[in-house]
C-alpha cells in the first residue's frame, strides 16, 4: 500500500474578501503525479505553497510524513546572486564526483545542452547575478532535479524551456521515483506526465484520474450530466474534446475515461474549423500574395541566421514555427514584419521580400506593450475599436470580446495598472484582433496564459480567416491551431516537417548524436559510398526542397477544393467516382513529393 506523504485537511484561505480555498480536503501518496490546473487567480500557486508549507492556512491544517524529503520550484528563485552556476547546482563536489554522476550529467545536458554549459559565459563558473530570469529558472530547476526527493512540487516548470528541453524533462520525470506535484499550462506536458488532475475552482478542488485528455473527457462528461443539451452544446469543452478525439489516436498511453460517453458527447460537433472554407475567404481578403520571399539571408548583427531562404506565405496558410533557441524564429518575423510595415521599402541582408498589398499585419511580439495604467480594460480596447468581424457572419463587441477573453463585466473597469502580467497578455492580444488584421504573427502566445484561455483563444483563431505563423513551446497549441510546421534547425535553413514536431524532435536527436560522434575528429568525414556535396550541389538541393514545399502547398489546396466538392455532389454517385479517382491521383502525387522530399533533407 502506498504510503502517505503529504496530508490536507480542510483548508481554507482567504484574501481580503475573495476566499481561494474553501474547506479543502486533499492527499499526496508515494508514486502520486498530480497536475494542477485552473483560472489564473483561482488558487492553484496557493494551494501548492500551502501543501509545501510555504504558506500558511487560515484554517485546516496540513501535515508531512516524518523525514518527507521536499524538493519545490517556485515562481522566484532563491539562489546567491554572488555564487556561481557551479556551487548552487553540484555545491562542493569535485569534477569526477559529479562527472561519474548518470542524473548529474542528464540533468545538465537536458537543462542546458552540455556539461560544459554552452549559451553561458564563463560555463559552470558563471556568476549568477547578471544571468536572465529565463537562465536563473534553469539553474533552479537543476539544482532541484539533481537533489533526492520523495516528493517534489513544481510551479510552471517549462516556463523559459524550449520544446526540446519539455520533451527532456517530460522523459525525466517520467523515470524519476519522487511523487509529484506540478502547476503548468502545457497541456501536451500534462499529458505525458500526469496520472491524476486537480481542477481549481471557485475555491473548491475538484480531482480527476488520468492526464489532461482523461481530465478534458471526465469534466465533459460531467457538465453533461449536470447541464441542460442546449447548455452544453455551447461549452468550449466540447471543442476541444472533439479536438482530442479527433486527433493523434496516442496522445496519452493512459486508459480513457468514459470513452464511449465522449465519443456520444462530440458525435455531432464539426470539427475545429473548415480549413477549405477559411482559406476561400482569407483569398478573398487578402489577394494571391502575402509574403513571397526569394533567396533570402537574415542576420542578427554579423551572424547569419538563414541563408538563401526561398519560401511563401499563402492566403489562409497556418504555420507553426519551431527551432532551438537563436536559430532565428523571431528574426524571421520581425524581417517580414519590417518590410511590411515599410511597404516593401526596408529587406533583409539578402534577396527581396514581397509583401502583398492587401496585407493587414498584427504582430504580437514577446514583449508586452505599455499601456496607460490608468485605462479601463474596456476603454483600452474601444480605443481600437468598438465592434469586430470575425468573418463567416460573425460578429463582436468590444465587451463581448472582453468577456471571451476571461475579462467580465467587472473587471472590465479595472485600470490597465492593476492587471497581472497575464492579463496584460490578454489584453494585448484582445486589442490587437479588435483592429482585424488578415495576417497575424504570435510570437509565443500562450506565455502567462491559463488552460481556459487558451482554449477560448483557440476557438477564436479557429473561424479567424487569414494567415499566421505561430512561434510557441507549447506543442499543443501549435498542433491545436495550425496545420503545418516548419523548423529552423540552426542550419540557416528552413524546413516544411510532414510530421510535425516529432520529426523535429527526431531530427534534432539525430544532429545530436552526429555531432557527438564527430565531436573528437579533426573535421566531419562523409558517409561512406556517399561523395560529400558541393556547395553548387548544396544550394541546388535547397532550391529544390523549397520548390517540393511549394507543390506540396497546392496538393494540399486542390485536395481540401476537392473534398469540398465530393461534399457538395455527395449523391451523384458518378461525380463522386471521379472526383475520387482525382483525390487518388494527388495522393499518390503528394507521396512521391513527400518521399523525394525526405531524400533531398537528408543530403543537405
Amino acid at each position: 500500500m502506498a504510503v502517505n506523504l503529504v496530508n490536507v485537511e480542510n483548508v481554507s484561505k482567504v484574501y481580503g474578501t475573495r476566499t481561494l480555498l474553501d474547506g479543502v480536503s486533499l492527499g499526496v501518496s508515494e508514486g502520486d503525479r498530480i497536475g494542477v490546473v485552473g483560472r489564473n487567480g483561482d488558487g492553484k500557486t496557493t494551494l501548492i505553497r500551502m501543501l509545501a508549507k510555504l504558506e500558511e492556512a487560515d484554517a485546516g491544517r496540513v501535515t508531512h510524513a516524518g523525514g518527507l524529503r521536499l524538493g519545490v520550484l517556485t515562481q522566484h528563485d532563491s539562489l546567491d546572486p554572488e555564487a556561481t552556476v557551479r556551487h548552487e547546482v553540484v555545491g562542493d563536489m569535485a569534477d569526477h564526483e559529479w562527472a561519474g554522476d548518470a542524473r548529474i550529467r542528464d540533468v545538465l545536458t537536458g537543462l542546458f545542452g552540455g556539461l560544459d554549459l554552452p549559451g553561458f559565459p564563463k560555463g559552470l563558473d558563471t556568476v549568477i547575478g547578471p544571468l536572465s530570469g529565463g537562465e536563473r529558472r534553469r539553474i533552479a530547476l537543476a539544482k532541484l532535479l539533481i537533489a533526492e526527493q520523495d516528493l517534489i512540487v513544481l510551479d510552471e516548470p517549462t516556463n523559459h524551456l524550449d520544446v526540446e528541453g519539455i520533451a527532456w524533462l517530460a522523459r525525466h520525470l517520467q523515470s524519476r521515483r519522487s511523487a509529484l506535484v506540478c502547476v503548468t499550462h502545457d497541456r501536451w506536458f500534462l499529458d505525458q506526465v500526469c496520472t491524476r488532475m486537480w481542477d481549481v475552482q471557485r475555491g473548491v478542488v475538484h480531482e480527476y484520474e488520468g492526464g489532461y485528455s482523461d481530465y478534458v473527457f471526465a469534466r465533459a462528461e460531467r457538465e453533461r450530466i449536470a447541464a441542460s443539451e442546449e447548455a452544453k452544446r455551447q461549452n468550449l469543452i466540447r471543442k476541444e474534446l472533439a479536438w482530442l478525439r479527433r486527433g493523434a489516436p496516442a496522445r496519452t498511453s493512459k486508459p480513457r475515461f468514459r470513452v464511449e460517453a465522449a465519443n456520444e458527447l462530440i458525435k455531432d460537433v464539426p470539427p475545429p474549423r473548415d480549413s477549405g472554407e477559411l482559406m476561400r475567404f482569407a483569398s478573398s481578403r487578402l489577394g494571391k500574395t502575402v509574403f513571397d520571399l526569394e533567396d533570402v539571408t537574415v542576420q542578427a548583427g554579423p551572424k547569419v541566421l538563414l541563408e538563401h531562404v526561398t519560401w511563401q506565405l499563402g492566403p489562409g496558410d497556418r504555420i507553426g514555427l519551431v527551432g532551438v533557441n537563436g536559430a532565428g524564429k523571431t528574426s524571421l518575423l520581425r524581417a517580414l514584419a519590417d518590410a511590411a510595415a515599410s511597404d516593401g521599402e526596408k529587406q533583409p541582408a539578402g534577396g527581396r521580400i514581397r509583401v502583398g498589398r492587401t496585407v493587414k499585419l498584427a504582430y504580437l511580439s514577446q514583449e508586452v506593450a505599455e499601456l496607460d495604467p490608468a485605462w479601463r480594460v474596456l476603454e483600452a480596447v474601444q480605443r481600437v475599436r468598438e465592434r469586430v468581424d470575425l468573418g463567416k457572419g460573425r460578429e463582436m463587441t468590444a465587451s463581448q470580446l472582453c468577456e471571451t477573453f476571461g475579462f467580465d463585466k467587472d473587471k472590465q473597469w479595472t485600470p490597465v495598472g492593476d492587471l497581472s502580467g497575464g492579463e496584460r497578455r490578454r489584453l494585448q492580444l484582445l486589442r490587437l484582433l479588435m483592429d482585424e488584421p488578415n495576417v497575424l504573427f504570435l510570437d509565443e502566445p500562450t506565455n502567462d496564459l491559463d488552460i481556459e484561455t487558451l482554449t477560448q483563444l483557440e476557438d477564436l483563431l479557429d473561424g479567424w480567416p487569414g494567415s499566421m505563423i505561430v512561434i510557441s513551446h507549447d506543442r499543443f497549441f501549435i498542433e491545436r491551431t495550425t496545420d503545418r510546421v516548419y523548423a529552423l534547425l540552426g542550419d540557416g535553413t528552413l524546413r516544411m516537417l510532414p510530421r510535425g514536431i516529432d520529426e523535429y524532435l527526431e531530427r534534432r536527436q539525430r544532429m545530436e548524436q552526429r555531432a557527438a560522434a564527430s565531436a573528437p575528429a579533426a573535421a566531419p568525414r562523409p558517409a561512406a559510398g556517399k561523395p560529400e556535396k558541393s556547395a553548387a550541389d548544396q544550394r541546388a538541393a535547397k532550391k529544390e526542397l523549397q520548390k517540393i514545399e511549394r507543390q506540396l502547398d497546392r496538393i494540399a489546396e486542390q485536395e481540401s477544393a476537392l473534398h469540398a466538392r465530393i461534399a457538395e455532389h455527395a449523391t451523384d454517385f458518378a461525380k463522386v467516382a471521379e472526383l475520387d479517382a482525382e483525390l487518388r491521383e494527388l495522393a499518390g502525387r503528394r507521396e512521391e513529393l513527400e518521399l523525394r522530399w525526405l531524400e533531398l533533407a537528408e543530403d543537405v
